[in-house]
């Protein structure tokens, strides 16, 4: 597995003001943006998320604003992959962008609770609740959109 974590699980439609509300849109500084990711949904989210834990939401993660700083804050909060039903676009480009893991797996979505252990190996497709004992198999990155993910992003993958 590339990515082993405890899962952070949030319901359908969570919008970018709610990953960080925009009162907090006056730095792009990942670190600041980090302290108060989730916070309107979930208060201590910043204090219990721990690094390579999974975040997992269920249809439309990421709606709204197109706002880059909503996944800069989810990866800079230590989460290594979100994992959901589905994503809005504009969201889904954006996480390629700064090079954070989303997997698009509604059954995992539908099954995994807050607290339940979950492994993914990105370059297989494969995500598997150890909790539950299941595996799902889920359409992985083409080699390379991996690429741009492992080194960090789409600009880091330019400056090479």
């Amino acid at each position: 597995m590339d990515i082993k974590g405890k899962a952070h699980k949030y319901g359908d439609n969570v919008d970018t003001d709610v990953i960080i509300p925009a009162r907090h849109l006056n730095t792009s500084n990942p670190e600041e943006l980090a302290l108060h990711c989730m916070e309107d949904i979930d208060p201590d989210f910043a204090k219990k998320v721990e690094r390579g834990d999974i975040m997992v939401g269920g249809e439309n993660f990421g709606c709204g604003s197109s706002r880059e700083h909503a996944p800069l804050s989810i990866k800079a909060s230590g989460v290594a992959c979100v994992i959901a039903s589905s994503f809005a676009r504009i969201f889904y480009r954006n996480a390629i962008n700064i090079g954070l893991p989303i997997l698009e797996c509604p059954e995992c979505s539908k099954e995994a609770k807050s607290g339940h252990i979950i492994g993914v190996d990105l370059a297989k497709g494969k995500i598997t609740n150890e909790t539950l004992g299941k595996s799902y198999a889920t359409q992985p990155f083409p080699k390379e959109i991996q690429d741009i993910i492992s080194r960090g992003g789409l600009l880091k993958q330019l400056k090479l």
